[in-house]
């Protein structure tokens, strides 16, 4: 790595980092335990271009040079709604309020344990709104662990079509 350098975007700015977003997001979800595939990917694009445009969208980006080495985004999930699909009820104190969702969070394997995902996490959660921000992390990743050590606590469980179970868990913001 050189000089890693960070930068914030909202969903009008990120629009110039789909392409490297969708890179790197096949990278990080092809190894264990993701291995994720070519459709995951794609299906990654579309949700990504949508969510361009969901209010309080936040993208942060950590470049290594002209090469996007993390990269963490979310957006606001209004009071009454909550993640999908097939998702538990969530505790009512945190469904009725406005929620940072992290979508995404993400960092080359290389770069890991150097402190980027900690400043993108961060980066994410600063000056933000909402009172609570909630993500989904597979149990089996070694992100879930992170994500405890960091304060996290489990609010429920998320059954994607498409992948295995997950974990849902919620960080208090103020």
């Amino acid at each position: 790595m050189t000089d890693v350098h960070y930068e914030s975007q909202d969903g009008t700015g990120a629009k110039a980092y789909v392409d490297a977003l969708v890179d790197l997001y096949g990278e990080v979800y092809a190894a264990p335990p993701y291995l994720e595939g070519p459709e995951h990917v794609a299906s990654f694009r579309r949700h990504l271009t949508r969510e361009l445009s969901i209010p309080g969208f936040t993208l942060a980006r950590a470049m290594d040079g002209a090469r996007l080495v993390g990269a963490a985004y979310g957006f606001t999930l209004p009071p009454g709604a909550w993640m999908e699909p097939s998702a538990e009820e969530p505790p009512a104190h945190i469904r009725d309020l406005p929620k940072l969702n992290i979508a995404e969070w993400m960092v080359t394997t290389q770069c890991r344990g150097t402190g980027i995902g900690r400043r993108l996490l961060d980066m994410l959660l600063a000056d933000r709104s909402e009172p609570w921000a909630v993500l989904a992390s597979n149990p089996a990743a070694t992100a879930r662990r992170i994500y405890e050590r960091w304060g996290w606590k489990p609010v429920g469980r998320i059954e994607p079509r498409t992948m295995p179970s997950m974990d849902v868990l919620a960080l208090p913001l103020r």
